[in-house]
């Protein structure tokens, strides 16, 4: 798995294009502030190694934001990190999971619409711990 963790003091997205016919349609975007996002690649070998690829995922969720201030997180499917690509139905799986534990611990979780190219909008300060990249 690849992690970008970017703090956004603002963070907004239009859906374009629809790449996964199977996925929900969208066509209005959301607009939020003082977000800590995380653009996150799903790797293939993240299929054989679930349980471990969430443990670190929630880990590393729950301490950026925590570092940074907020309990607002957006997860974004960002399949741009990396040439390996876990299956879709997997990956979609796996952020649906990631809400609802993150949810259930008291954090407010977006997604950006999954399967689907948007047009992105961000502000985000330079600041030490505002951009974090961890694989795992």
């Amino acid at each position: 798995m690849k992690l970008l963790m970017i703090y956004m003091n603002r963070f907004s997205y239009n859906p374009t294009i629809k790449t996964i016919d199977s996925m929900p349609d969208f066509s209005e975007g959301e607009e939020y502030e003082s977000v800590q996002t995380a653009f996150i690649q799903v790797e293939k070998e993240d299929e054989e190694k679930e349980s471990e690829v969430k443990k670190k995922l929630l880990k590393n969720l729950k301490w950026i934001a925590g570092k940074n201030n907020t309990k607002h997180i957006i997860l974004h499917s960002f399949a741009h990190l990396s040439e390996s690509k876990a299956d879709p139905e997997f990956s979609k799986a796996l952020f649906d999971n990631i809400d609802e534990r993150l949810t259930n611990s008291g954090f407010t979780v977006e997604q950006t619409p999954f399967g689907y190219f948007l047009d992105l909008n961000v502000q985000a300060p330079g600041f030490s711990l505002a951009r974090v990249f961890k694989e795992f």
